[in-house]
């Protein structure tokens, strides 16, 4: 990426960027951060954002916008930029949150790159710095801003690779060239960055949970193809995280959310491989029952989507039959009451008396159940099985 600007005006913005690094740098060694340090970073500051966005009374010129940005990536000042964003004062982190998305959305004159070029420089050049940016979930005053960055930078499927694929750091020092190194059928480790979302959001305070998950829900949902993959590279990993984490936590909120999240991946097309595993283990099965007798109704309806997509596939494995047939009764017992007060759900009310007639055209008995062969697993999901789960949704 070329660095070209006139020298007065180079000088200018180096300036700006050089002081600013001095400054944090100062910051990170005070351990306690002095009034006067404070004050001269927020200045600093809020003088990129203005060179950046203009006011309303002065408009950003794009020859500054252009120098600045460069000066930013030639100094390195990102870096050291976001491992201090918890540091700032709060104003001065508003500020640094619209400069970074600022640089990331930079693009060239006449660009045709896929990715804006600042961010695919600093992919290229300091890809640590998104996982530092995630790591902001680590402490409050870092969650707010570093996730606002993150979901704007992960509309770009490089920035989600990044995340995905990140790893305990390479004793070489060498960092991972997400253009060319990344072998996607490689199985994680498990002890990258992406793993750290599921504590985030399931220990966090209720503000930093939140921003963790809805940054979560956006990297699963954003870049199917590339997540799909992933997850099914990693699927006994994935789900023994997803199962027991979120599924299962003592939060509320997340516990439905993740219900529903995970409703919409196994409902979508692209997660086709993804569903046809999912759908083909009677421990989900189990799982997703249990949460059925939540007493807590929106847990419940959440959980029904999900458990819907079992009763649909006309293809079930041996041991999600079994299961289901040893508890026809019971069901037949609990759904025609489950959530009866939602009277004027057409579509819900449609769904549970379709399963309910599923349920009850189940065997009697498992002993007409044929035992799989050894060292082979369930049928899974049929194209036309397929179109019968997708016809089961209720919601888009």
């Amino acid at each position: 990426m070329a660095f070209l600007f006139g020298r007065n005006r180079q000088r200018s913005a180096q300036d700006i960027v050089r002081s600013t690094k001095d400054l944090l740098q100062k910051l990170a060694k005070e351990e306690t951060p002095l009034p006067k340090t404070e004050e001269d970073l927020s200045r600093t500051l809020a003088l990129m954002k203005v060179t950046l966005q203009g006011t309303p009374e002065l408009e950003a010129t794009p020859d500054a916008v252009y120098q600045l940005v460069n000066s930013v990536l030639a100094e390195s000042l990102l870096p050291i930029l976001v491992n201090n964003i918890h540091r700032l004062p709060f104003e001065a982190r508003k500020d640094t949150q619209t400069i970074i998305s600022t640089v990331f959305r930079f693009r060239n004159p006449g660009s045709t790159s896929p990715e804006p070029d600042a961010l695919k420089e600093v992919l290229r050049r300091h890809p640590e710095i998104i996982i530092a940016l995630c790591n902001g979930y680590d402490r409050r005053e870092s969650a707010s801003p570093c996730g606002g960055i993150l979901k704007e930078a992960l509309k770009w499927d490089a920035v989600a690779a990044v995340i995905l694929y990140d790893e305990p750091a390479d004793p070489s020092g060498k960092t991972i060239d997400i253009y060319n190194d990344v072998d996607v059928t490689k199985p994680s480790t498990g002890q990258g960055i992406f793993w750290k979302f599921f504590p985030w959001i399931d220990k966090s305070s209720f503000e930093v949970s939140a921003d963790a998950f809805d940054c979560f829900r956006l990297l699963l949902t954003k870049h199917k193809q590339l997540v799909s993959q992933y997850i099914t590279t990693n699927f006994t990993l994935f789900f023994t995280h997803y199962n027991a984490t979120l599924i299962q936590s003592d939060s509320y909120v997340t516990k439905r959310q993740s219900l529903k999240l995970l409703g919409e991946i196994l409902l979508d097309r692209q997660f086709y491989e993804v569903m046809t595993r999912y759908v083909d283990r009677g421990d989900n099965l189990k799982l997703i029952m249990y949460q059925l007798k939540d007493d807590r109704r929106m847990v419940q309806y959440e959980a029904f989507h999900v458990f819907k997509i079992f009763a649909a596939n006309p293809n079930k494995s041996y041991e999600v039959q079994k299961f289901l047939i040893m508890n026809k009764q019971r069901l037949l017992k609990f759904l025609p009451k489950f959530l009866e007060e939602r009277t004027e759900d057409e579509q819900f009310c449609d769904e549970k008396a379709w399963l309910v007639k599923a349920i009850g055209n189940l065997p009697d008995s498992t002993s007409a159940l044929r035992a799989p062969e050894v060292g082979k697993q369930g049928g899974g999901v049929s194209v036309q099985g397929q179109q019968q789960v997708s016809s089961a949704q209720v919601r888009s």
